[in-house]
């Protein structure tokens, strides 16, 4: 697996070609959530940009309206950042200034929210063992192989988090 360091001014990972193509469709899927997929009923939608006066809708939508459209935009960028750096169809390097870097910690956070909406994970959710039981009831799963993306996520957001703070 993929870990960060930095290199100079620079935060630099090799990407294995099965590791290009996850974070390819997890950036892609979070920016078609945000675009085409962008429904305030989607438990996904709610946790990315929750009611911040959940006890006054209508200052809630006061609110969205005003940060919204920039919110969400922002967050297609930080997924773009993703898309942008990360090698062609091969593995490859990926070298990111701080600017990308913190595009990338954004969206991985993003990535990792929506996953874990759609896992059911919660913050007492002990995930080797919910990728356990995973795997003893069907190796083959696709939770199992989502579980695995949501952990390799986790993974990579510590690493670069890290090299940021070395």
């Amino acid at each position: 697996m993929s870990m960060f360091r930095r290199r100079g001014d620079r935060y630099v990972a090799t990407f294995a070609v099965d590791e290009v193509r996850v974070l390819r469709k997890v950036a892609s899927e979070v920016v078609g959530l945000l675009t085409d997929g962008f429904d305030h009923s989607d438990p996904v939608v709610g946790r990315l940009f929750p009611e911040v006066y959940p006890d006054d809708p209508s200052g809630t939508a006061e609110f969205r309206r005003y940060t919204e459209g920039d919110l969400k935009t922002a967050k297609i960028d930080q997924a773009g950042a993703i898309l942008a750096a990360l090698p062609d169809e091969a593995g490859g390097e990926v070298r990111l200034d701080a600017e990308a870097a913190e595009a990338w910690l954004r969206a991985l956070n993003d990535a990792r929210l929506a996953m874990g909406v759609r896992l059911e994970i919660k913050d007492g959710t002990d995930l080797g063992e919910e990728l356990d039981d995973a795997v003893a009831e069907d190796p083959t799963s696709s939770r199992v192989f989502q579980l695995s993306v949501y952990a390799y996520l986790g993974y990579l957001q510590e690493s670069l988090l890290n090299a940021l703070i070395d």
